[in-house]
């Protein structure tokens, strides 16, 4: 191998390393509002807790994948998209999601 591939696969390799994370959080933002929305928790008198919604802390299989969806959850939640109550429970908000560019 030459010096000239060596450093296109280095390149090529420092652009995956910084891509895919980025595709990763996108399709776990996806997956989050379908969560919300399968579930039915849109609006807050719908709203859910995230074991109801699948999305509470799990145990060692946390460790084993990569799960982007609870970074997702939070990402979603600074943006306003979704909400809690007082007692803790979270929905998705519709409006404020078609706000912004977001698909779900």
């Amino acid at each position: 191998m030459n010096t000239f591939t060596f450093i296109v696969l280095i390149i090529a390799l420092i652009g995956l390393w910084l891509t895919v994370p980025q595709l990763m959080m996108r399709r776990a933002v996806g997956k989050v509002i379908r969560i919300f929305r399968q579930r039915n928790a849109v609006g807050q008198s719908n709203a859910k807790t995230l074991d109801e919604l699948g999305l509470g802390r799990r145990g060692l299989e946390r460790f084993m994948v990569r799960d982007y969806k609870p970074r997702a959850l939070q990402i979603l939640s600074s943006a306003n998209i979704i909400r809690h109550t007082e007692d803790g429970k979270f929905y998705l908000s519709e409006e404020d999601l078609q706000r912004t560019s977001l698909k779900g």
